[in-house]
């Protein structure tokens, strides 16, 4: 009699790789007309493949005249469009060069959303202009509320755009007059008056502002000089008025991107530390510049190019101990310097992970390079107000979740403290301490730390202490003793 025996787990995981590789031959063969078109044609010359038709629905046309001419290449398996599947995130990797400069670098495409989203945003511009869920876009934009600051319209008020996105989900209006001075898809940049914008690009700007803002983060933070005291005059009107119940964003719906789950604040603060003057060295825009975040170069139609910065942060995982211990430094730098700043503005990391940080091959700095997740509080507009318990230090409660990378968090209350640790809460929780989740693996950046150091016990003391606070405002004073204790250990360690 047979029996059947069930195969061990190594051999059916070979079977389905077998298989799965098989299925991709297959499809290759049946595809080899449009796959060998697809590898010798430039695609990022089609119009319709950068969904340039779709404008102004789309993030800009800066870059269009680089692409359109040429200038913008896939790299190898970027080209096959048989892939696509697997690139739910649509991010590609492409080489940029002008004809004078003679050579090429590496750039960073970004539909920021996935197939998935960007035609949900686009049934929801046709269902607002038409009632029906397909329409000609061109024509439709005109008749959804991103017209609806035409060329009457002096400024971009809070009141007309609270609530789209993170990034304006409390705007103050000196946030949203820098946000229109350093639109980088127009050609007059420089003016904070709205009404400077053609009718297109003001379409283009409100659209990327509620569907993914991360392009207008990168050209926000480009404005800034880490260690300059800057004071911008405030503009506009009605900074101490009250604002109205943030509107629901017209593209999709916010919630959809990663809010946290809220929880009752505690009281706490904890006061600049001497420690931030060190962030100098987080100089990760071109030299004049201090944000730690990716480049943003433009864009065509529906694709944004950001420069390349380098292999994300989960690549060194399991780097040598000193080169984690200088990248852990940076990451603490990176968090003192979001929240505490001479701009008086704080940008806390709603969505923190391995995936969303990414260090240069040459100088070895960490850059931010997903940045679609970050809110916005505008200090200054604080502290005038004053509204409720704004001057009551706001310590973040440690969430022990099943699930990797999650972080807890009330936006309402991000808006309305003038000191909080939630960027020490993110970075200590989500990528440093024993806490810290990714892939599967467990540990944190900081894992199996050197014999004598562990013996030692401070350091996984501190990081237990910024990740979990045991003491009230104990991750306030335990961010600021771990920020110059892995610059000791930095230091030690050269």
């Amino acid at each position: 009699m047979w029996r059947l025996v069930p195969p061990k787990l190594g051999r059916l995981s070979r079977s389905l790789k077998l298989a799965a590789l098989g299925s991709l031959l297959v499809l290759m063969v049946l595809h080899s007309p449009s796959l060998l078109a697809s590898w010798q044609r430039n695609e990022l010359a089609d119009r319709r493949f950068l969904q340039l038709n779709k404008c102004p629905a789309c993030f800009g046309t800066s870059w269009c005249r680089r692409f359109l001419n040429g200038q913008v290449v896939f790299e190898a398996w970027g080209r096959l469009r048989l892939l696509d599947f697997l690139n739910v995130k649509n991010v590609y990797f492409a080489q940029y060069g002008e004809p004078r400069e003679g050579g090429r670098r590496r750039v960073v495409l970004k539909r920021l959303g996935s197939q998935r989203e960007l035609a949900q945003l686009d049934q929801s511009i046709c269902k607002r202009a038409t009632g029906r869920p397909r329409c000609d876009l061109l024509q439709a934009m005109p008749r959804t509320e991103f017209a609806r600051l035409n060329g009457d319209v002096r400024l971009l008020t809070p009141e007309a755009v609270e609530g789209w996105s993170d990034l304006v989900h409390c705007p103050s209006q000196r946030l949203l007059d820098r946000l229109v001075r350093r639109y980088a898809e127009t050609k007059d940049s420089g003016s904070f008056l709205l009404r400077n914008l053609k009718d297109s690009e003001r379409m283009q700007l409100l659209l990327t502002l509620a569907f993914n803002p991360e392009p207008l983060v990168l050209q926000v933070g480009a404005g800034f000089r880490l260690g300059v005291s800057c004071r911008e005059g405030r503009t506009g009107n009605g900074s101490r008025e009250k604002r109205p119940r943030p509107r629901r964003s017209p593209c999709l719906d916010p919630a959809r991107r990663g809010g946290g789950r809220g929880k009752k604040a505690a009281q706490g603060d904890p006061g600049r530390s001497a420690g931030s003057r060190r962030a100098t060295r987080l100089r990760s825009f071109p030299s004049d510049e201090g944000w730690p975040f990716a480049k943003y170069l433009g864009a065509c139609g529906r694709m944004v190019a950001v420069n390349y910065v380098g292999e994300e942060l989960w690549s060194y995982f399991n780097a040598p101990w000193e080169k984690r211990v200088d990248l852990a430094w940076q990451l603490m730098e990176i968090a003192e310097q979001l929240t505490n700043n001479d701009f008086e503005f704080a940008l806390y990391l709603l969505d923190v992970s391995f995936d969303n940080f990414a260090v240069g091959p040459r100088d070895g700095k960490v850059i931010i390079v997903d940045a679609e997740n970050v809110l916005v509080a505008d200090k200054r507009l604080i502290r005038q107000n004053k509204p409720e318990n704004w001057d009551v230090w706001y310590e973040s409660k440690f969430d022990d979740c099943d699930k990797e990378a999650c972080l807890s968090f009330s936006k309402e209350i991000l808006c309305a403290r003038a000191t909080v640790d939630h960027n020490y809460y993110a970075v200590c929780q989500n990528l440093l301490s024993r806490h810290a989740t990714w892939r599967g693996t467990s540990g944190g950046l900081l894992h199996d730390p050197p014999s004598e150091i562990a013996k030692d016990g401070r350091l996984e003391a501190l990081l237990d202490e910024c990740a979990n606070p045991k003491k009230r405002y104990g991750r306030f004073q335990a961010a600021k003793e771990l920020r110059e204790y892995l610059a000791q250990l930095s230091n030690n360690v050269r």
